[in-house]
């Protein structure tokens, strides 16, 4: 007969069970709501809401021309996760100022609907990065899903509006100067471009062309480029970041973008061989600390997460496979500067979100 053996069962401290499973359900819940705002942003129903006071699921589904009984199952979700107030007398609900500030207000600095809309492409995508951690070849940035490319532009623009001219340029030494005197300007893995667009409508003297290996985010930077009404000096062409092509920028910028790529030590040279000798390289990198264990909050959670099915196979798609991460820290980015020969690298200023440094070569 042959022997059985025994399984071993793990002592459980039923308090610590208690405490974790109360977690789980939470991200169980955050999940699925994700989802609903995604929704909600497209079907108008938080547009709809704000600044309209209580208003029944009958009041809004007529308002958006959608279902009532499924409207009434959103707005009740959105209640549990505490996106509207619910009135048990009336059976209203109301959209409150400030989730209107990040929920239906698109210029808002808070704006949050672009974050879920690239986090549903993610698990519209899953297969393909499930697949990219067996095979350890990467998954590139172009082959994700389309809603990342928008919802990446959607999220990251507030952001943009509010720090870039305010905060960010008058934290470089001269640069604002420079740009209002008119300078020749490289926005580098520049996506739909938002930051490119920004700073051609703050400085109309300079002239700004805008780099990315995407086509499909080249083309669509081209359209919000002539929305905006800043073609006459920008433009943008389809590149890579270690060798686009121009000499003699005045400054050259890398947003978000550094980490994913798969040299960035050749995409750093590049950018100093590119500008004038009194030139600026700004680069705004995720906000980090050196060490996991100080990465280990809610920031550094949405960072990682993000890192492990974008930054991180983006960067082992490509040549070098570097993967330094969305989390990579000061100390590996200085370490990159310094290996590309820039002469000073600094932090300049930072966000809760960002790090942003100054490169002169």
């Amino acid at each position: 007969m042959d022997s059985v053996e025994e399984v071993r069962v793990p002592s459980v401290d039923p308090q610590k069970l208690d405490a974790f499973l109360g977690r789980a359900v939470n991200d169980m819940g955050a999940a699925m709501s994700g989802l609903l705002v995604v929704m909600g942003d497209r079907l108008g129903l938080y547009k709809a809401m704000a600044g309209a006071g209580p208003v029944t699921p009958a009041a809004l589904a007529k308002r958006t021309r959608t279902a009532e009984p499924q409207v009434r199952e959103w707005l009740n979700a959105q209640a549990t996760c505490g996106y509207v107030t619910y009135d048990p007398e009336s059976q209203s609900y109301t959209l409150p100022d400030e989730q209107a500030f990040c929920f239906a207000n698109e210029d808002s600095p808070a704006f949050l609907p672009g974050f879920f809309e690239l986090a549903m492409a993610c698990y519209k995508n899953e297969t393909n990065i499930t697949e990219a951690f067996r095979g350890g070849t990467g998954l590139g940035w172009h082959e994700h899903h389309p809603d990342l490319f928008a919802g990446t532009y959607r999220f990251f623009r507030p952001g943009y509006n509010a720090n870039l001219i305010n905060a960010w340029i008058p934290s470089m030494e001269g640069l604002d100067a420079r740009l209002k005197a008119g300078a020749h300007v490289a926005d580098v893995g520049c996506g739909h471009g938002s930051s490119t667009v920004i700073l051609a409508q703050a400085y109309p003297k300079s002239t700004f062309i805008g780099f990315d290996y995407h086509a499909a985010s080249i083309d669509a930077a081209r359209r919000n480029a002539a929305a905006a009404g800043v073609e006459d000096r920008v433009t943008f062409e389809v590149a890579r970041a270690q060798d686009y092509p121009g000499r003699d920028y005045d400054a050259v910028f890398f947003f978000d973008c550094l980490h994913d790529m798969g040299d960035p030590v050749g995409a750093a040279r590049h950018v100093r061989e590119t500008l004038t000798p009194q030139g600026t390289w700004m680069l705004v990198e995720p906000f980090a600390n050196d060490r996991v264990e100080d990465n280990l909050n809610p920031v550094g959670r949405i960072y990682y997460s993000a890192s492990a099915v974008i930054c991180t196979p983006a960067s082992l798609s490509q040549e070098g496979a570097a993967g330094l991460g969305a989390q990579a820290g000061e100390a590996r980015l200085r370490d990159v500067a310094t290996r590309a020969g820039f002469r000073t690298f600094r932090r300049a200023t930072e966000t809760p979100f960002n790090l942003i440094f100054e490169g002169r070569p």
